[in-house]
């Protein structure tokens, strides 16, 4: 019997506030522990929390990025539960009025476009961290507090390397929206599989799983890997599987029951009394609204189609979005786009990464590149000569045509200068010479290369082939 996998994924963002959520206490990473608290976000008795306006900005600006329905009315609950990491013994969160309902993500997926529905995007506080020691146990709650917004995805993922592209493209969508930074290293974003195998083509869901544990996306492709063929394996051998918890354990790449026969939990829900409900007013959702960018996905397809790109050029602006923006800023005015493109990606970057320079900081300006375009494609210069007169141009700031004239780098299109050459070439090296008579038509490409360092890169190759291909004859 073939069995197919049915994956949901829960996925939690810290957002890019300046303070927590229901404090002023700042959202930071990295500082001493137990040293960015208050009374509030450590739960002490008679303490009142207020929401952060940013974060319920951002929690609506991420719905609109992934296509959801903006709630009218949007509540907090208390959801209790005793853990030492949470110093409330209840967590705030949204339960069943969230903000953000059913949305989806695009993303690129086996040479195509795939779709994931989202179920929710609700809007909670994160807890402390526990430290283990050697023989005893610390709770850090720098981070209790900090605003945090669970995506939830319907169980459409159908595969380990489907749900790695699907958490790619959700975190590249919440860094690109300013949502957040989602640096996995600082724990700003972390993720929960649930996971369970059918006979393929049935509707009925089989047993959950659920996987903690995984500190990146490639630990929660792992783990898939693992898991889905190991419980496809224990019913092909007539075995049944239960609803449980599994821990994920990166280093002996296996999964380890934590908790077995878990059941729905019952976390005593109820509205947060000292909060009101929230009910964003069409002018709110409007300046948020301001807030939306481009999409990657469609930013991507967009430089394909617009500018005639390969995907690998439109994904590299859409990795770099600066310099994408640069690219397109020459590309509107330029005849050949994909030029543009080669000179920004191949030139550009490399000066940008070689100097370490910041890309506002580069002295030449844009519509350079275009000069230099202009000074290749008309033959004025070569290709080789363009190389050197951009790094010149980054170094200095002048224009292509300044440093063309100054140095004497325009192409030598004249006849006899270049025949000069050619039979310079051909008398110093008559092994090729000879090898190109006999047949070796690669031959000829050694002597072209011969011509152009006596012409120092000036030569019109074009010419240079015509000239050698006839004293050869």
């Amino acid at each position: 019997m073939n069995y197919e996998a049915v994956i949901g994924l829960e996925t939690h963002v810290q957002l890019k506030t300046k303070s927590k959520m229901w404090c002023g206490c700042a959202n930071q990473f990295g500082a001493p522990p137990n040293t960015l608290v208050c009374p509030v976000c450590l739960g002490l008795p008679g303490v009142l929390p207020v929401a952060n306006e940013e974060a319920l900005r951002l929690t609506a600006l991420t719905g609109l990025l992934l296509n959801c329905a903006i709630a009218p009315f949007a509540k907090f609950d208390r959801k209790n539960y005793f853990y030492p990491d949470m110093p409330k013994n209840y967590q705030i969160t949204q339960y069943d009025k969230p903000s953000t309902l059913n949305g989806h993500i695009d993303f690129e997926f086996n040479g195509g476009i795939s779709r994931v529905r989202i179920t929710r995007a609700h809007l909670e506080e994160d807890v402390g961290k526990n430290i283990h020691f050697e023989r005893n146990s610390g709770v850090d709650f720098n981070r209790a507090g900090v605003p945090l917004l669970e995506i939830v995805s319907e169980p459409e993922i159908t595969s380990a390397a489907m749900a790695y592209e699907y958490l790619n493209a959700l975190k590249d969508i919440l860094v690109y929206g300013g949502v957040s930074d989602a640096d996995m290293e600082k724990g700003m974003v972390r993720c929960d599989v649930n996971v369970s195998v059918r006979p393929a083509g049935s509707k009925e869901l089989g047993k959950k799983v659920e996987i903690k544990n995984m500190n990146s996306f490639s630990g929660a492709r792992r783990a898939l890997e693992y898991e889905i063929p190991r419980q496809i394996e224990v019913l092909t051998r007539g075995g049944t599987l239960s609803q449980e918890t599994r821990r994920w354990d990166d280093e002996a790449g296996i999964t380890e029951t934590m908790r077995s026969k878990e059941m729905a939990h019952d976390y005593r829900y109820f509205p947060e009394p000292d909060l009101m409900p929230f009910e964003p007013t069409p002018r709110w959702l409007e300046e948020v609204s301001q807030r939306v960018v481009e999409l990657p996905l469609a930013k991507k397809q967009r430089f394909m189609r617009e500018y005639q790109l390969p995907p690998s050029d439109a994904q590299t602006f859409v990795w770099d979005a600066p310099l994408g923006s640069y690219f397109e800023s020459l590309a509107k005015s330029c005849k050949n786009p994909k030029a543009a493109a080669n000179w920004v990606i191949n030139n550009l970057r490399a000066e940008l990464t070689k100097t370490r320079t910041a890309l506002a900081d580069v002295k030449f300006e844009p519509v350079h590149i275009l000069e230099l375009i202009e000074l290749v494609e008309s033959k004025k210069i070569s290709n080789s000569i363009g190389q050197q007169v951009f790094v010149e141009m980054f170094a200095s700031g002048e224009s292509p045509n300044a440093i063309v004239e100054k140095k004497g780098l325009a192409q030598v299109s004249d006849t006899g200068a270049i025949e000069g050459y050619c039979e310079q070439a051909i008398a110093a090296n008559p092994g090729p010479a000879a090898d190109y008579k006999a047949g070796k038509v690669a031959a000829l490409n050694f002597l072209k290369g011969q011509v152009m360092k006596l012409s120092k890169g000036k030569a019109n190759p074009n010419l240079i082939g015509e000239i050698l291909q006839r004293k050869l004859k």
